[in-house]
């Protein structure tokens, strides 16, 4: 039996996800900015249901195109406050349209979403070392630096908290405790 992380419940997607992808470093900016945006509709809520509307928010956001998305319309939200696939929030839609805005923003002053987010941890996953999940921070300084930058750019549902848990979801930091099986894993893919 593999130890993992006591996050990871016995769920077939929660597995998946922990073994598969959690903590795995990503710079293809598509995954990012599909990342970013998962992570904010989870506010309030549990990663389990996100993931179990995963599927459902990659078709009802065009695979996370985010071109199309930042040209959506009134139709385009009225279309997702009535798909029940995905979590009917207004502000939580609003904010996946604005933020694809923002993120092609960024993409044209700076060339690239990934650099951009990347630099909170100068371009190289961080290697915690944790013995109990107990010992996982919510927040750091580097998660209040991106919230902090994301919102002067415009970004919304980007707050500290939901910038750590995507820092951690794309390999930014390597939060698996060391007594899991994926731990080292990761770590060699720094």
């Amino acid at each position: 039996m593999k130890c993992r992380c006591q996050w990871c419940s016995s769920d077939p997607l929660y597995v998946a996800y922990h073994d598969k992808e959690w903590g795995v470093p990503v710079h293809n900016e598509h995954h990012l900015f599909e990342m970013l945006i998962l992570e904010g509709a989870q506010a309030g809520l549990s990663w389990l249901t996100i993931l179990r509307k995963r599927e459902n928010y990659r078709r009802a956001f065009h695979s996370f195109d985010l071109h199309r998305i930042a040209s959506y319309s009134n139709d385009d939200i009225q279309r997702l406050l009535g798909d029940a696939g995905i979590v009917r929030n207004r502000l939580k839609i609003e904010s996946a349209i604005n933020n694809a805005i923002k993120a092609l923003d960024i993409i044209q002053s700076t060339g690239s979403l990934s650099s951009f987010l990347w630099r909170y941890v100068e371009n190289i996953p961080r290697q915690n070392a944790w013995i109990a999940m107990s010992e996982l921070p919510a927040r750091t300084e580097q998660s209040d630096m991106m919230s902090k930058d994301l919102k002067k750019h415009g970004f919304k549902f980007v707050g500290s908290t939901i910038c750590y848990a995507f820092m951690q979801s794309v390999g930014m930091v390597n939060d698996h405790i060391v007594g899991c099986y994926r731990y080292s894993e990761v770590k060699e893919m720094a």
